[in-house]
C-alpha cells in the first residue's frame, strides 16, 4: 500500500529533524550572548552535525530570522551578519578566512594574560577594591552628572581609603543614600594625593613614529560614515568613548575622545571606538552600513575592539599598552569563542584603508537591498 501523499520519506523526514536540531543550536548559540559571522556559525555547526548541516543551514538561518517571536536586536543580526548574501558566501567559501590577523590577536593575548603577574597590574587591583559598589541607579546619577566619571568616592573614602583629599572648589556630585537625602561624592580628578598605579596614568599612551595624515584621513571618512567625533576634556581614566546619543540628526553615531592626548595616542583610541561602531556593539544604522550585534557581553567587545585597535595601531608603527588594558578581560589561556576572529580581521582591515586614503561617497541603498547588503564593503 502506498503511504499518504502527506507522509514523508525517511529522507525528507531527516532533513526536516536536522533542520530543528540546527534551529535549536543556532538558538542557543544566541543565548549564549555568542553573534558569530555565517562563516563562523557553519563552522562550529559542521563540527557538531558534520557536512549534511549545509543542506539546511539556509533555511534554518531563514526560519529563525522569520519567527515572529524574536527579539529585535537579534532581528537585525540577522538582517546584517546572517543576510542572505553573507550566508551565500560561506556555503559557497567565498569568505576569506580570518588567519591574516590571527598570530597578532594571539600575541596579544599571550602578552594580557602575563601582564596579570605584574606588579602593575596588582597595583591596579588593589586600588579598585578600595571602591565601594554603588546601586546601579546611583552609578547611573554619577554617569548623568559627568559621563567620562570612572572611579568616585565620598570625601570620607577618598581620605580614609586613599589617603587623597578633595581638592579645593572640586564640584560635587550628587547621590542617594540610606537614611540620608542625598550623599555628595567627588570623581578621581578632583582629589589629590599619593601616586596613582602606573596603568591609570599611561592606559592610553602609546609609543613610535606615526604618520599624522593617517589619523586625518580616517577622521574624513568617519565623517563620510554620519559618524561625529569630537575632541574632548574627559575624565583621566577615559580616553574616549562611542555613543548613539546625539543632538545633530545629520550623524548616526558619535565618538568623544580625551583631547590632551597625543596625536598617536589619539589614534589608537579612535581606532578602539571605531571598532566599537564597526563590529556592530553600538547596534546597526538605518541604512545597514554596520552590523547590530548588542548582545554580546562587555568583555567580548572590549576584546574586539582592543583587538582591532592593537593591530591597526602596530601596522601603522604604533606600540600601544593593549595588553594591560585586556588583562581584567581575558580569562583562562586565550580568548574567548565568543570573539569573532574573521570580523577583527574586517574591520582592521576597513580601519586601515581608511588610514590610506579618502574613500569615496557610500551609495543610497533601495530599501530591499539594505536586508542583503554586505555590511563590510568599502564603496
Amino acid at each position: 500500500m502506498k503511504p499518504p501523499a502527506y507522509c514523508l520519506d525517511e529522507s525528507d523526514f531527516r532533513t526536516r529533524m536536522l533542520e530543528v536540531l540546527v534551529e535549536r543550536e543556532i538558538t542557543e548559540v544566541l543565548d549564549s550572548h555568542q553573534q558569530p559571522t555565517a562563516r563562523e556559525l557553519l563552522q562550529s555547526l559542521e563540527k557538531i552535525f558534520q557536512w549534511p548541516v549545509r543542506q539546511v543551514f539556509r533555511s534554518a538561518i531563514r526560519k529563525i530570522r522569520e519567527s515572529k517571536h524574536f527579539r529585535r536586536y537579534d532581528r537585525e543580526y540577522f538582517q546584517t551578519v546572517l543576510s542572505e548574501e553573507e550566508v551565500d558566501d560561506a556555503l559557497r567559501g567565498d569568505t576569506k578566512p580570518a588567519q591574516e590577523h590571527k598570530s597578532t590577536l594571539d600575541d596579544l593575548a599571550r602578552k594580557s594574560i602575563a601582564y596579570r603577574n605584574s606588579t602593575a597590574f596588582r597595583e591596579m587591583i588593589e586600588f579598585v577594591a578600595k571602591f565601594r559598589e554603588y546601586a546601579p541607579y546611583n552609578n547611573m546619577l554619577v554617569k548623568i552628572q559627568n559621563p567620562s566619571c570612572g572611579f568616585y568616592a565620598t570625601e570620607r573614602d577618598w581620605r580614609r581609603r586613599f589617603d587623597r583629599r578633595v581638592v579645593d572648589d572640586a564640584k560635587p556630585m550628587l547621590i542617594l543614600a540610606p537614611m540620608h537625602p542625598v550623599m555628595l561624592v567627588y570623581d578621581l580628578d578632583s582629589t589629590d594625593g599619593p601616586p596613582l598605579p602606573e596603568k591609570l596614568k599611561t592606559f592610553a599612551q602609546t609609543e613610535g613614529d606615526f604618520d599624522p595624515k593617517v589619523i586625518g584621513r580616517t577622521l574624513e571618512n568617519a565623517e563620510r560614515d554620519k559618524i561625529l567625533v569630537q575632541f574632548k576634556t574627559l575624565s583621566s581614566t577615559n580616553a574616549g568613548v562611542a555613543t548613539t546619543r546625539l543632538s545633530d540628526s545629520r550623524y548616526k553615531m558619535r565618538i568623544v575622545i580625551h583631547n590632551k592626548l597625543d596625536e598617536g595616542s589619539r589614534y589608537s583610541v579612535l581606532c578602539h571606538e571605531l571598532a566599537h561602531i564597526y563590529l556592530g556593539h553600538l547596534g546597526t544604522d538605518k541604512d545597514n552600513w554596520w552590523p547590530c550585534r548588542i548582545n554580546l557581553t562587555h568583555s567580548t567587545v572590549e576584546i574586539e575592539a582592543e583587538a582591532v585597535s592593537y593591530i591597526v595601531t602596530l601596522r601603522a608603527g604604533l606600540k600601544s599598552p593593549s595588553d594591560s588594558y585586556l588583562s581584567s578581560h581575558l580569562r583562562g589561556d586565550g580568548v574567548p569563542d565568543s570573539v569573532s576572529l574573521e570580523l577583527i580581521s574586517k574591520v582592521a582591515g576597513k580601519l586601515e584603508e581608511m588610514g590610506r586614503r579618502v574613500l569615496p561617497a557610500r551609495k543610497e541603498k533601495n530599501k530591499s537591498s539594505r536586508q542583503s547588503a554586505s555590511v563590510f564593503a568599502i564603496d
